[in-house]
């Protein structure tokens, strides 16, 4: 068990703690422990290895044995006894939006709350609403959690179908009677949520098929199983279905699925207007709905069957009947960006605030990849939940960035940090750190993180507020939002780009499978006005740099290309262009 997972685990036991009305004390314990491990800068297991684990502060003789047994065994038998004495029912409460451990506690101490269920009949009965420290408001904010939860159920972010998928098709590529497969439906078009995962094969012997994909170790049940399709139930709750046709009927079949519905109705009406009917089995000369072979017009991949239907390819995210088949039918699409375009993130964390690794780990694991640079945007001051910094720490992470910057130059590595900060903006538009602060660092994201009630008027008022400053580079997550977990808040878009559009702001497409904000279909309104795009990981882990390719899918859907997104730039044009605004004379 590695260091994040023990990390996890130590959090995860103040939070069961605070639940059972533990001393704060105890609690702060294990958060503090977490977060001193996740951060540590050398191998915990060389640090245990060498007995130095009780040298750390904060790390109690306790805690030393729980760490220890954690990364020896991968267990830890008081965890285990503390999670099983708490009712399950209480654990998922803490998932309702604005719930944590002690208002979870007092609901269970109070009204005898043991489940989902019985928190949303005594919300109904206004009995949490009569409780101290909730009130209606707080009532009818859980009531909507709830709701939404429920609304939620069915949902998945494509990041967690994606891997999935792929390990899925990996297996069916494998076997020798697919022919060919790939993804359709929603998750091919990189929706941000789908509902479930659409596969699709071509084979001469489907049955074989069939019964290989239904054995595959993700598959938890079979729902339904015939001759050319299965549905199964798999890990994490997902649903995916696998259809197999002939390979003559792959490629229409893999249009048909993609979809849009609505692209679907479009492509066929442009089909019958040429005397010719399209549908899952072929573009035929018919009248009527056929699959009779002899009338099927070759094409043999989808860009024949667009060739035949007078349209250059379509790439499948914009297949959403948002205006591609009109401009497919004048000329190629633009050149869509490519995740491998990207150069860098712009918008990432470490810990010195609420990030897992250090900058030197960043640095050595951003320049293993390939980046060219990756700046360190950490929480300012008034994140306090996310130990944001203030002024003076600020300034030291800068030196600090500066020390392994030199040292990358001294070792031949073209690789760079750039400093930089994520400065909140506050309920009355400031920033809370001063402009001769921001003028010091390469990067300045601005973003809301408190106030979210407020009017669509107030919201759109602060962000054009932070786009004026002539030291703020991005607008990060415009919206808020959080993909199955909480609605954004109303913000004018247009507004708010053209006053980017008029300052040289850039706007920020985080990356993160969780937000995808700005959302996808208001990047093409960003682009006519010539905003460019920033596709940010806001990285907390090592491993979140791997959105930047789910975030390239996203713009891809916003008809971004290469030009529009700003950290396709090798680091001096990038260094140019972050200079730029702050030399603009208006």
């Amino acid at each position: 068990m590695d260091k994040s997972q023990i990390a996890e685990i130590l959090a995860e036991i103040g939070t069961l703690l605070e639940l059972k009305g533990e001393v704060v004390f105890k609690t702060r314990a294990y958060a503090n422990a977490a977060r001193t491990i996740e951060s540590l800068g050398e191998p915990l297991d060389k640090i245990i290895a060498e007995n130095r684990l009780g040298e750390i502060k904060g790390i109690g003789e306790a805690l030393q044995k729980k760490i220890t047994e954690l990364a020896a065994t991968g267990k830890l038998a008081y965890y285990d006894e503390l999670k099983a004495s708490i009712p399950p029912g209480l654990l998922e409460m803490l998932q309702i939006p604005g719930l944590g451990p002690k208002k979870v506690k007092a609901l269970h101490d109070k009204l005898g709350l043991q489940t989902v269920a019985e928190l949303e009949a005594a919300c109904a009965a206004g009995k949490v609403g009569a409780l101290d420290g909730f009130g209606e408001k707080t009532q009818a904010n859980i009531i909507e959690g709830i709701q939404r939860r429920r609304a939620y159920a069915s949902r998945h972010l494509v990041s967690q179908a994606l891997p999935i998928a792929e390990s899925l098709l990996d297996a069916l590529r494998s076997h020798p009677d697919v022919i060919r497969c790939g993804s359709a439906g929603s998750l091919r078009r990189r929706r941000e949520v789908i509902g479930d995962i659409d596969l699709l094969a071509s084979s001469k012997k489907p049955g074989n098929v069939l019964e290989f994909f239904t054995h595959q170790p993700a598959v938890l049940s079979v729902i339904a199983q015939g001759g050319t399709k299965a549905s199964v139930l798999l890990e994490g709750g997902i649903q995916c279905d696998l259809r197999v046709v002939g390979d003559a009927e792959f490629p229409p079949a893999l249009m048909y699925f993609t979809g849009s519905k609505e692209h679907n109705i479009q492509m066929r009406q442009r089909a019958v207007a040429r005397g010719l009917r399209l549908n899952e089995y072929g573009l035929f000369r018919s009248n009527a709905e056929t699959r009779d072979p002899a009338l099927r017009v070759d094409g043999r991949t989808e860009e024949e069957i667009f060739q035949q239907l007078g349209l250059h390819y379509i790439p499948p995210e914009l297949r959403e009947d948002t205006g591609e088949i009109a401009l497919a039918e004048k000329g190629p699409l633009p050149r869509l960006v490519e995740w491998s375009d990207l150069k860098g993130s712009l918008h990432n964390h470490s810990t010195w605030s609420d990030g897992h690794q250090r900058p030197s780990e960043i640095a050595q694991a951003m320049d293993e990849l390939g980046l060219a640079y990756w700046a360190v945007t950490d929480h300012s001051k008034s994140s306090f939940q996310a130990n944001g910094l203030d002024a003076g720490r600020v300034r030291q992470q800068v030196r600090e960035i500066k020390q392994i910057n030199e040292r990358l130059a001294g070792e031949g590595s073209e690789f760079r940090l750039l400093t930089g900060t994520e400065v909140d903006i506050l309920k009355d538009g400031k920033l809370d750190l001063p402009d001769d602060l921001l003028a010091e660092l390469d990067v300045v994201v601005a973003s809301l993180h408190q106030s979210f009630n407020q009017s669509e008027e107030e919201i759109t008022a602060r962000l054009i507020g932070a786009a004026r400053n002539r030291y703020v580079h991005i607008l990060g997550h415009l919206t808020g939002r959080l993909l199955l977990e909480r609605e954004p808040y109303k913000v004018n878009h247009h507004a708010v780009i053209e006053a980017c559009a008029a300052t040289g702001t850039w706007i920020e497409l985080n990356a993160s499978p969780r937000r995808f904000d700005m959302d996808w279909r208001h990047w093409p309104y960003a682009k006519s006005k010539g905003v460019k795009c920033a596709i940010n990981c806001d990285a907390h882990r090592l491993e979140h740099a791997g959105f930047l390719r789910l975030g390239a899918g996203i713009a891809r859907k916003g008809w971004l290309e290469k030009k529009d997104v700003i950290n396709t730039l090798p680091l001096e044009k990038l260094r140019a262009e972050l200079q730029r605004k702050r030399s603009r004379k208006d």
